[in-house]
């Protein structure tokens, strides 16, 4: 197998890329460290650390004694990314910015200095816990052709035992990065409704239709999330929004039944390694594991597929808060087969409760009012 000498090494100022960048230079590798700018951060306030990260990052470059570049995509990241952002929220889907910024930054724009081969599957990491598969599911084969993962085998805690022992105590203490970088700590509906007009609407009961309150926006609410809803004593959670009246509705438990639904279909799925797999070409039924959030238990599921790309997921038992707009990612075994985003969902289960009521009801009803044969 022929070795790729020269390998260019995405730098966040962070413990893994550091790491990242002294194994390949360990194994022999011409390594260039590069530091993304992906936000403007001299326009907002309460940001990434960008310019700390960068600093950081050349330190590390410094002390490995490779060169370091730096590359700014804040107009690419804009709109490509953010703009989507906006748009998903304004549909009343919850967004995944994360796995976008891999697809369009990363590994499109990011990934053409980066000309080196390796695998064409995607497979989990050593540390399941940190595993990052899910967030790179909607990458593509030829990104993928020419992307190295030098920590994949490693966990991390073994990571950071590598970082102490290289003396990278700079970014070793540094806490993990979690959430969306450019919201920061700052407030999620104060900071997207700097962005979006606010659209004010009714909190409904999804039991009595009765209004329990008014919100700003239906795109500053996710379904699960606990609706902050003001004269309310007990707690109230987000099932489901209407984008044309504006209502959000609402339910009086967290594990309410219609949070939880079993079904959901896709727009065109996005296959990693064979569009699509041989046993879905097939019979164009497979079966497999599912997720939608990041390290959620996977579920087994039933993939459907259409004749547009698209798939429909039946999962072996409901689960909760599955959201449009989230992306449905598939595994076999370790292997990450791909996803897709989430745009429609099945009932959930309170509305098929309600369904088999009103069929029993009727039945019922119906038995009255039938004649008693006269004898």
């Amino acid at each position: 197998m022929g070795f790729v000498r020269h390998v260019v090494c995405a730098m966040s100022g962070g413990v893994d890329s550091s790491v990242a960048a002294l194994l390949m230079k360990r194994r022999g590798y011409s390594v260039t460290g590069v530091f993304m700018k992906n936000w403007d951060s001299l326009d907002e306030s309460g940001l990434c650390t960008s310019e700390r990260d960068c600093e950081d990052a050349y330190k590390v470059c410094k002390t490995l004694d490779i060169p370091f570049h730096q590359v700014s995509y804040v107009k690419e990241y804009w709109h490509e990314v953010f703009s989507n952002l906006l748009k998903e929220y304004e549909k009343g889907r919850t967004p995944n910015p994360d796995i976008l910024c891999n697809k369009h930054i990363k590994f499109n724009h990011f990934h053409k200095y980066a000309i080196n081969t390796l695998a064409v599957r995607l497979h989990k990491g050593a540390d399941l816990f940190k595993d990052q598969t899910f967030f790179l599911s909607q990458i593509s084969q030829d990104a993928l052709r020419q992307t190295m993962f030098p920590l994949a085998g490693l966990t991390k805690e073994f990571v950071k035992k590598i970082a102490a022992e290289a003396g990278f105590h700079h970014v070793l203490k540094k806490k993990e990065s979690m959430g969306i970088c450019f919201i920061g700590e700052r407030n999620f509906e104060n900071f997207i409704l700097e962005y979006l007009e606010s659209k004010p609407g009714n909190f409904v009961s999804i039991e009595d239709g009765a209004i329990k309150g008014e919100h700003k926006g239906w795109f500053t609410l996710t379904l699960g999330q606990r609706a902050r809803i003001g004269g309310q004593k007990d707690a109230w959670f987000v099932v489901d929004k209407d984008i044309t009246t504006g209502d959000v509705f609402v339910a009086p438990s967290t594990d309410h039944s219609s949070l939880y639904r079993d079904t959901m279909r896709t727009d065109r799925f996005h296959w990693i390694a064979d569009e699509p797999p041989p046993a879905l070409a097939r019979t164009k039924m497979m079966e497999c594991h599912f997720r939608f959030i990041h390290q959620m238990p996977l579920t087994p599921c039933t993939v459907t597929l259409n004749m547009d790309g698209s798939v429909w997921i039946s999962l072996s038992q409901p689960v909760r808060a599955l959201t449009p707009g989230q992306f449905a990612v598939l595994y076999k075994g370790d292997e990450c087969l791909g996803s897709g985003k989430i745009i429609q969902m099945g009932p959930s289960e309170y509305t098929l409760q309600q369904g088999r009521e009103r069929l029993i009801a009727a039945a019922q009803q119906k038995e009255k009012q039938t004649p008693e044969p006269v004898s």
